[in-house]
């Protein structure tokens, strides 16, 4: 069933956001935001700046999470600001308190944050939200754990310690193998050969 409906050009007049509208808590970018250190990193990444000369530079976490968002998203430059400017979710991921709808940043400037954070600052981040991560999920795999039976063998997870009846190509054993075989071979060829040679008469 299709209901019917009077057509009515819609203009962006008559279009309305809930003033109650806020973000929700389960949205992907809500969530990433709060697993991000942003804080913790600001400090480090100010020190490019100076306190007193220049024009006053963009936070740390409007660069990094756009950034993230460029990344995600796979999209350019300026997609990027265009996907800020319209979605109120990524607006709150790199720390606006207040919808805006215009650009936050040019495009430009995505340039120069790529050159602020490098990838050591990266790698610090993921390695302290790897450990966080860890810090939080652990507890509760080992409470869940607590009263079942814990004598569930051994995991091996490197794939070199695993054990199994194979020879790899860098065996010399091999090589060895392949000669003592190819050598039976031969003789026993050479001695078919041989006794064949003996019931037939000579070619003059």
């Amino acid at each position: 069933m299709y209901p019917k409906k009077e057509f009515q050009k819609s203009t962006v007049d008559q279009f309305k956001i809930p003033s109650e509208w806020k973000p929700k808590e389960e949205n992907r970018w809500v969530i990433m935001s709060k697993i991000i250190p942003w804080e913790e990193f600001e400090e480090e990444y100010a020190k490019q700046f100076s306190e007193n000369k220049g024009a006053p530079a963009k936070p740390f976490r409007m660069a990094l999470g756009s950034l993230i968002i460029k990344e995600i998203l796979r999209i350019s430059d300026r997609e990027t600001v265009e996907q800020i400017k319209e979605n109120p979710y990524l607006q709150y991921f790199i720390g606006l308190e207040v919808y805006e709808n215009e650009e936050a940043f040019d495009a430009s400037m995505l340039v120069h944050f790529r050159q602020r954070i490098g990838m050591d600052l990266v790698n610090q981040i993921n390695k302290k939200m790897v450990k966080e991560a860890e810090e939080e999920i652990l507890p509760e795999v080992e409470e869940k754990d607590e009263g079942e039976n814990q004598n569930r063998g051994k995991l091996l997870i490197d794939a070199t310690c695993a054990p199994a009846d194979i020879k790899y190509p860098t065996d010399i054993g091999i090589l060895n193998e392949a000669r003592e075989k190819t050598e039976k071979i031969i003789d026993s060829l050479y001695k078919k050969t041989k006794k064949k040679g003996k019931s037939q008469e000579p070619i003059e």
